[in-house]
């Protein structure tokens, strides 16, 4: 897509519009709005605004380099002086007829007609996007049915390049902002079990969801969006991409990810499966200080942790740093949590089903012998708990130990750690807090790894994201001045005068009867400013769609213009994002 004509960067139908507007449209305005949460995860109630910057940097590059050809035009002027009126707009033609040329070619071929392209040929003659777009502020929540974005053309003749790019933002668009959005639910549920269980160490949830969604994306552009998406919430990535695209799109300078020296399976393996403890100790001598992170399942994850780990303790607990145990296969909640059903009564269990109680600490199982469900007589289970029943946190604990924190929580030694980085949703990062707290472990004391199953199974319907017009404005004869003039004329024997137009604006919208209102759009000229108070979500106000407003209305409010013209504006950088955002956990 670099090198792509931007002309062939939108829906097919969009190729016909200049013609079916009203004659005399002189101005589309549109908005992109999520529009309702039916596919959102569950907890998710606002939308985070993230990457109108972005995408409107991508676009302005994708015109300048591949349309307007701006360099090389650039290049010419420079070169004007130096060659006769002629040479330079042969040559201002050539590239034009190039660019304006393969789009009649591919839209005669598409459409099957021949295809009028002087109002492309206008547009690349005027040499910039003549439009504006204004958005809130990215960082922040948004209620759905609120616009995060507003674009209309700023000259008359190209009202149809406000829609034409309905298309390439959408596609850009959605997709940073959802995983903005599933990423700031993730700080925020890790956040509430932190400050729970360890609110000492509740720093430590910036570090706590890692992104490993690079290899489950659909491109390296998709990895860049999705990747800062989840950076706008958390600083530990593997996806390196997202330093480029923090560099480029958000003009970061400082820090943007960070993550540890870490095995993958192919280390592991290559290692022999009969002296994987011998792989260890060669790992802890190649990297001798730090954190390092060992994938631990390739073959046994108890066997790791029951008997290699006992062997390496010594030599674990003088390291200078951290060991990462790493498994990454098989159901993360029972993997950390352990297996055991951890309940505050012993009573109302399931015939002969064993179980363990967080409140004296033993294993138990039904003697009843009936099936009513309600036996009081219990026995102490005297056979070794196996170690999938405890799960790795408990297993190292039991090991390496650790502290006792103020708020009555286990957490384990410095020396030892944990992450799980395969299919981890929301839901199971909440059960794994959930169980951990149970069982009286501080949730600080595991990395979650955030991969493409969180952040690939998505769609633009996952928040309803869309981008519609609600208003136009239409020049069109105004007919009660065309006829004061003609009197007036005839009056004095004059012939009559030329009509006499006047712009009109019309407010438009959408609302299909078959849609229940689901899609129904806002209406006329939009403007977003914050109410307080009462059911609202935070103290700092949420945003409010008022339509229907005038011009001098829609001036105002919290929109602020960031493209206009070839044009930034109000530019904002990833820390200043994060710093937003982290006031609204």
């Amino acid at each position: 897509m670099n090198n792509m004509n931007p002309f062939l960067g939108c829906d097919g139908y969009k190729t016909g519009h200049p013609w079916m507007y009203p004659q005399g449209t002189s101005l589309v305005y549109s908005n992109f709005t999520p529009r309702n949460l039916k596919h959102a995860p569950k907890g998710v109630t606002q939308v985070v605004n993230f990457g109108s910057q972005m995408v409107m940097i991508e676009i302005f590059e994708m015109f300048n380099e591949n349309f307007f050809f701006t360099s090389d035009r650039r290049h010419l002027e420079m070169m004007k002086s130096n060659m006769s009126e002629r040479n330079y707009l042969t040559q201002m033609k050539e590239m034009r007829d190039e660019v304006c040329g393969e789009i009649k070619r591919e839209y005669s071929m598409y459409l099957g007609t021949d295809f009028d392209v002087s109002h492309i040929e206008s547009l690349w003659d005027l040499g910039y996007l003549p439009i504006k777009v204004k958005a809130l502020p990215e960082g922040t929540l948004v209620p759905i049915g609120v616009p995060v974005l507003t674009i209309y053309n700023t000259i008359p003749e190209f009202y149809w390049v406000t829609n034409f790019l309905e298309t390439i933002i959408s596609n850009l668009l959605w997709k940073p902002m959802t995983s903005a959005t599933i990423a700031h639910q993730y700080k925020k549920n890790l956040t509430k079990w932190a400050l729970k269980t360890d609110k000492e160490n509740v720093g430590f949830v910036e570090f706590q969801g890692h992104d490993f969604s690079m290899r489950g994306m659909d491109s390296v552009d998709a990895t860049i969006s999705s990747g800062l998406g989840h950076a706008t919430s958390f600083m530990g990535s593997d996806s390196l991409p997202v330093i480029y695209g923090a560099r480029k799109y958000y003009g970061e300078t400082g820090f943007v990810i960070g993550s540890v020296n870490a095995t993958e399976h192919s280390v592991m393996c290559a290692g022999n499966k009969d002296s994987e403890i011998e792989t260890f100790e060669y790992l802890m001598k190649q990297f001798p200080t730090g954190i390092l992170s060992i994938v631990s399942d390739t073959w046994d994850l108890w066997k790791v942790i029951t008997e290699y780990l006992v062997t390496l303790k010594d030599e674990i607990m003088t390291r200078d740093g951290k060991i990462v145990i790493r498994p990454d296969s098989g159901n993360p909640v029972d993997i950390i949590c352990g297996t055991d059903k951890i309940v505050k009564k012993i009573t109302d269990m399931d015939y002969l089903n064993e179980w363990y109680c967080q409140e004296d600490g033993k294993r138990y199982h039904d003697a009843g012998g009936s099936h009513n469900h309600r036996h009081e007589e219990w026995i102490i289970e005297s056979e070794i708990v196996k170690p999938n029943r405890k799960g790795v946190i408990e297993l190292l604990w039991d090991l390496f130990g650790g502290t006792i924190n103020d708020q009555g929580y286990k957490v384990l030694d410095s020396h030892i750690g944990a992450i799980y980085g395969d299919a981890i949703t929301l839901e199971r990062a909440e059960q794994i807090c959930e169980r951990l707290e149970a069982k009286g472990f501080a949730s600080t004391n595991v990395v979650l790894g955030i991969g493409s199953f969180t952040y690939q199974y998505n769609t633009r319907d996952t928040f309803g994201f869309a981008m519609k017009a609600t208003y136009v404005e239409i020049k069109e004869v105004d007919q009660k001045a065309s006829e004061e003039q003609d009197r007036e004329m005839s009056a004095i024997g004059g012939p009559c005068g030329y009509p006499i137009f006047k712009t009109v604006g019309r407010e438009i919208f959408k609302d299909p009867i078959t849609d229940g209102g689901g899609k129904k759009s806002a209406k006329g000229l939009l403007t977003v400013e914050k109410q307080y108070g009462g059911n609202f979500s935070n103290s700092k106000g949420d945003y409010v769609l008022y339509d229907q407003v005038s011009w001098e209305h829609e001036n105002k409010g919290f929109l602020e213009t960031i493209f206009m013209d070839g044009v930034f504006h109000n530019t904002i950088t990833l820390g200043e994002i994060r710093a937003n955002l982290n006031k609204l956990i």
